[in-house]
């Protein structure tokens, strides 16, 4: 597998991210029957301006959010709840799935507010993202349990307790 991974925030050098990276996208893969060793990601792992203007840029949302991704191909289904298609290789048998941009910012104060670590709670972020490069979405109720069921048992197998589980309190 290959992750181009620029990183424009030094912050996320503590957290070793390439080996989350790593790990987040090669479990999606494989709870989805892809070869990880064909697939191409680029990362980049950012701030809250730098993400606020690609928001702004691509999504018309002049506001910071968590992560960010630009799919190489629509693989939409054709119908809520539908299982995307699958990607189709190139003349070379690679699969370039697309971009993905995360930031630091945002991800650690959500992982707070949530009582995780920040290393799980951006595995989840970089799972979602690899979810919507291969053609997954939340816009419906329905797409949104077939995404959330996915992320929930790819981080399950990494040993991540279910990101959708409300917390009891105290």
């Amino acid at each position: 597998m290959m992750i181009d991974i620029e990183i424009e925030d030094p912050r996320w050098q503590a957290l070793d991210l390439e080996s989350l990276a790593e790990s987040a996208v090669s479990a999606a893969l494989s709870h989805l029957d892809l070869d990880a060793e064909e697939c191409e990601i680029s990362l980049l792992a950012c701030d809250d301006d730098r993400i606020s203007e690609l928001n702004a840029e691509f999504r018309d949302k002049d506001k910071a959010t968590n992560v960010l991704s630009w799919p190489a191909e629509d693989l939409a289904a054709g119908e809520p709840g539908g299982t995307p298609q699958p990607p189709a290789p190139d003349f070379m048998g690679e699969l370039a799935l697309g971009d993905i941009a995360i930031s630091y910012s945002n991800c650690l104060r959500e992982a707070a507010e949530a009582g995780k670590t920040m290393a799980d709670h951006c595995t989840h972020l970089l799972v979602h993202g690899t979810l919507h490069l291969l053609g997954y979405d939340h816009i419906s109720d329905a797409d949104a349990a077939l995404m959330e069921g996915l992320e929930t048992a790819v981080l399950g197998k990494l040993g991540i307790a279910d990101p959708y589980m409300e917390r009891e309190a105290p």
